[in-house]
C-alpha cells in the first residue's frame, strides 16, 4: 500500500505540471491558472485571520478549511490550500512548529485525500471521507501544542479534530451545493 501511495503521490505532482496551461512561457503558469490559485490561497488566509480567535490553538474552528475540498476537483488547489495554510501558519502561536510541519501535513493529506477518492464517484462520500480524514489528521496539531504548551496529548488530539470535523462539515456542505452550480474541475 505504501508503494502505490508513493508512486500516486509522485504522479499527482508531476501532473500537477502537466495540467498547467505555459502558453505565455514555458516556465510560467498561465494568468487563468495564477488567479484561481491566489484567489484561493487569498480566501483562506482572510477567513482564517479574521477568525483568528477561533483558528488556532487547543480548541479551533477554522472554517477556511472548507478550501481543501476543492483539491477534489482540480489539482491546482492542492498548490492554493497548501501555500494558504503556509501563510496564515505565521500568525499561529505555535508558528515555529506549524508552518513546517502544518504545512508539510496539509500538503500530505490533500494529496492522499486525492488519492482515497480518485475512484470514487460520489461527492458526498468524497466529502465526508476528507472530512475524516483531515479530522484525524489533526493529531499534528496536537502533537504541536503538547510539545510547546505541554497539554495532554489525547485530548487535544480530541479537541482539534472535533473543531476540525465541524469546519469541514460546514465546509463540505457549502462546497458541495456551490458545486451543484458551479463546475469545480474548470
Amino acid at each position: 500500500m505504501t508503494k502505490i501511495a508513493v508512486c500516486y503521490f509522485t504522479k499527482e505532482i508531476l501532473q500537477m505540471n502537466k495540467s498547467i496551461d505555459y502558453s505565455l512561457h514555458p516556465s510560467l503558469l498561465s494568468a487563468s491558472e495564477m488567479t484561481k490559485i491566489a484567489l484561493v490561497t487569498a480566501l483562506y488566509v482572510t477567513l482564517t485571520s479574521l477568525l483568528a480567535v477561533v483558528s488556532f490553538g487547543a480548541i479551533q474552528l477554522r472554517l477556511s478549511e472548507m478550501f481543501n475540498y476543492l483539491a477534489l476537483y482540480n489539482r491546482r488547489y492542492v498548490i492554493a490550500v497548501t501555500m494558504g495554510v503556509l501563510i496564515v501558519n505565521f500568525m499561529s502561536p505555535t508558528w515555529v512548529l506549524d508552518v513546517p510541519i502544518g504545512t508539510a501535513a496539509t500538503l500530505l493529506v490533500l494529496l492522499l485525500c486525492r488519492f482515497l477518492t480518485r475512484r470514487i464517484k460520489h461527492d458526498i462520500v468524497k466529502i465526508v471521507m476528507t472530512a475524516l480524514v483531515f479530522s484525524f489528521s489533526m493529531f499534528t496539531v496536537a502533537a504541536q501544542l503538547v510539545i510547546l504548551f505541554d497539554l495532554p496529548f489525547f485530548y487535544t488530539w480530541l479537541t482539534t479534530a472535533l473543531g476540525e470535523l465541524l469546519s469541514m462539515t460546514i465546509g463540505g456542505m457549502m462546497v458541495y451545493f456551490l458545486s451543484q452550480k458551479i463546475d469545480l474541475t474548470k
